[in-house]
């Protein structure tokens, strides 16, 4: 935490950042649903909760889109939280493996069954990325679940 002082117009640490590892918060999820260590389909294990994203943005793109695969708001900051980690919500974001896009999709061209623009539209790759969830996952605190215990999803 930092402190301005008006007066001085000077800047104080006060206390240092505490940073959550992926190992602690599976930790933290572990603890808090019973100390299971099976991941499960549901995706409850690690669902961190989000506030509604600021319209206009990527994340207010994906928000929007939930329901239409199926999924509750409730779902939203586990899918924040894998897209924060592969790409930063990047539609142009690259990986030395030839991943593309905020879902980090490989190869890339698996976006065009979405839409022609895959390239340069964060909307055709959201809309990919989510139908990969649905498909492979179910949800996305379950496919969450998967990147915390496998480093990929």
């Amino acid at each position: 935490m930092i402190v301005m002082s008006n007066a001085s117009r000077t800047l104080t640490v006060v206390a240092k950042a505490k940073v959550a590892t992926p190992s602690s918060a599976v930790a933290t999820a572990q603890d808090s649903s019973g100390g299971s260590s099976s991941s499960s389909s549901s995706g409850n294990a690690a669902e961190p909760t989000a506030a509604a994203p600021d319209p206009g943005t990527a994340q207010s793109i994906a928000y929007n889109m939930l329901a239409s695969f199926g999924f509750s708001t409730s779902q939203f900051g586990c899918l924040q939280d894998i897209w924060q980690r592969e790409s930063g919500w990047s539609y142009d974001a690259e990986n030395p493996s030839g991943a593309y896009g905020i879902p980090q999709s490989l190869p890339a061209s698996k976006m065009a069954s979405a839409g022609s623009d895959y390239l340069t539209n964060p909307a055709t790759q959201i809309k990919w990325g989510l139908g990969y969830i649905k498909d492979v996952y179910g949800t996305p605190c379950a496919a969450w679940n998967f990147e915390l215990a496998n480093n990929y999803y």
